[in-house]
């Protein structure tokens, strides 16, 4: 028999699920993980008499609730605001429960709810009016009932017990799936990278959450979400294609610069062998960074070892022409011969600075980035360049980097600088105006540009402009200008841009944005119940400059408090091994000691709120970043 390929839209889809579940005859309604509707059937809105705007999708739960209250559905002189505060408190815990109660129209319900793994629940309302009635009349009539059906009535009991230790245990081993899964997803969200899986049409049916972190600017919470629309039309333009080899069962791993502020980022895209494809993307901008610096390195070493015979051997030679020259201008010489020793003196000369430029390139230029002053320098550079421009031509800067001292090699920068400066004087010849600007992109760099209003780079010199030796100002150039400056930027794990502008020429260096670490020390208290997050975060404060002590409860972080008076600050989660919470330690810490708190409890946690209260509190998982900064803002 062949097979019948039907073509099934979403909406057809949703609507024959919608008349499905309106032929149900309980009441059935899901909520999401922000106690939002999400769908219920008709007999949902029947059952309890519910205006249009409850049973739309994004519905809130609390409005049903002070509905229901308002009506009388849960007693006639209850605290409408109380009867919601209480309902909406419970649904947030997400844990399964079975309830029955009698509704003010004298009706029987039984309201069963389950959690859904993506957070949420679903509950289903059935009217058990009639079987409650039939249980109460087998009751008044139960001495009439035989023997037998007595003996049957224990039979039964005999295995509602069986079935309820059977219950038991199936609750245990999900009990144990549950703490597997939220392990798992811990460890996932830990990750300086963004892991997810993509269903047959391209939409994420799982993420780690670290999408943001991994590419600023985009969401967090992408489930459901097209790819396209998670990552933008100008990354998922690049990234299409080697999606597609992975849909069609061919692992791909790449690299692309994203547009936002030029992120380096490399993507694996894995078959799942089920028509969907697994994704891991990691920013790898330092990594590259890195990688161009030492590149570079390599390239100056192997120049040096190619030039230093070589330099050597000519500087030989050009001492030997000199000396000639030096004794044919002592003898006795017709004019135009001492015309030629003079010229010839000249070009050796020449010669000598040439290899002496060719010497700085290659030789062992080392940078020594230091806490730099970005202001200080640009200010600096504009009084020692002005001096040496005509008078028609004018110098101005425009920084709009922030106040922070960046780690740069301020030597080597201001050099580099210098001389582009100095091209763009030639270019503009007596009348001109050059512009040195410094602005951040992002998080990831800081471009230092200089721009003039000169006649710009001809095609051919921005094609070869970085090539040693070539130049457009014929024996008034050495051709390694730029190649000098090309060669610091690299060295530094940036890059050069030549282009022109509609007023004439720019050369933009860019170079990575390091902010200088600020200067932390002092002892910390850590106090986290889970050793392996415990040894992240005692690495992470190691790092930035502190020691570390570490306790595992609230008895244990007061004993350390009590016996060592040089502690800085508290560093606690909020639920720790013992009955204790960090929201106690926090009440009982002696006065002035500081307290941060971090959790992984979602915000709707009533502990996450009320810690929000009293402490700034870290949400897990968190960068050495995001640590350091809220340690700086605490202590500032």
């Amino acid at each position: 028999m062949g097979r019948v390929n039907l073509d099934i839209t979403e909406q057809q889809i949703k609507t024959m699920t919608t008349a499905g579940l309106n032929l149900i005859g309980q009441a059935l309604s899901i909520y999401d993980s922000q106690l939002r509707l999400v769908v219920s059937n008709r007999r949902f809105q029947d059952m309890f008499d519910l205006p249009g705007e409850l049973v739309q999708p994004g519905a809130l739960f609390s409005d049903t609730i002070r509905y229901l209250a308002s009506h009388g559905e849960y007693g006639a002189d209850v605290d409408v605001d109380e009867a919601v505060n209480q309902r909406v408190q419970q649904a947030l815990t997400f844990e399964p429960h079975y309830m029955e109660r009698v509704r003010a129209n004298g009706c029987v319900i039984s309201v069963e709810g389950a959690p859904l793994p993506r957070g949420g629940w679903v509950s289903v309302y059935t009217d058990i009016t009639d079987t409650k009635q039939a249980e109460a009349l087998l009751r008044a009539r139960s001495e009439e009932l035989s023997g037998q059906l007595l003996d049957r009535a224990e039979e039964l009991s005999a295995t509602n017990r069986k079935l309820a230790a059977t219950n038991a245990a199936l609750e245990e081993a999900k009990r144990q799936l549950t703490e597997i899964e939220a392990r798992t997803r811990m460890t996932t969200e830990m990750m300086p990278a963004h892991i997810a899986h993509l269903d047959q049409n391209k939409r994420y049916d799982y993420s780690n959450r670290r999408l943001s972190s991994v590419m600023p600017g985009r969401p967090s919470e992408i489930l459901g979400m097209h790819i396209s629309e998670a990552l933008g039309a100008a990354a998922f333009t690049r990234v299409e294609p080697h999606l597609q080899k992975a849909y069609g069962g061919e692992t791909s791993v790449f690299e692309f610069t994203e547009d936002q502020d030029s992120r380096r980022i490399r993507v694996s895209f894995s078959p799942d062998g089920e028509g969907g494809v697994y994704v891991m993307s990691v920013d790898i901008t330092e990594e590259t960074q890195a990688r161009v610096a030492l590149q570079q390195t390599r390239r100056r070493e192997m120049a040096a070892q190619m030039t230093s015979g070589l330099a050597h051997d000519f500087s030989n030679l050009l001492t030997i022409i000199l000396g000639m020259q030096s004794r044919l201008e002592k003898m006795d010489l017709p004019t135009e011969a001492r015309e030629l020793v003079s010229g010839t003196q000249q070009t050796a000369r020449r010669g000598g600075q040439l290899l002496n430029r060719i010497a700085d390139m290659t030789g062992n230029r080392t940078l020594q980035p230091k806490a730099t002053d970005m202001h200080g320098l640009l200010e600096d550079l504009r009084v020692l360049a002005s001096p040496s421009l005509p008078r028609g031509v004018g110098l101005s800067v425009v920084n709009t980097l922030p106040g922070d001292a960046l780690m740069l090699d301020p030597g080597m920068i201001q050099d580099a600088l210098l001389n582009l400066v100095l091209n763009a004087r030639d270019a503009c010849g007596e009348f001109g105006q050059i512009t040195i600007s410094a602005h951040k992109i992002g998080d990831i760099w800081v471009e230092m540009a200089v721009s003039d209003t000169g006649p710009g780079f001809s095609k051919e010199a921005l094609k070869k402009a970085l090539n040693p030796f070539f130049t457009t100002k014929g024996s008034k150039g050495s051709g390694l200008g730029l190649p000098m400056v090309y060669d610091t930027v690299k060295l530094a794990g940036g890059d050069l841009n030549l282009r022109n502008s509609p007023s004439g020429a720019t050369v933009a260096m860019r170079l990575p944005y390091r902010p200088t670490p600020p200067a932390q020390n002092g002892l910390v208290l850590l106090v986290e119940d889970n050793d392996e997050l415990r040894r992240q975060f005692r690495d992470m404060l190691v790092e930035l400059g502190f020691s570390v002590i570490e306790a595992t409860s609230v008895d244990e972080a007061l004993a350390l408090t009590a016996d060592i008076d040089e502690i800085a600050f508290v560093l606690s989660d909020i639920r720790l091994e013992g009955q204790g919470t960090g929201l106690d330690l926090l009440a009982k810490l002696k006065s002035g000691l500081p307290c941060l708190l971090m959790t992984s409890l979602p915000y709707s946690d009533p502990l996450h709120r009320q810690a929000l209260t009293l402490a700034p509190v870290l949400s897990k998982p968190f960068t050495k970043a995001q640590l350091s900064a809220l340690i700086r803002s605490e202590a500032a």
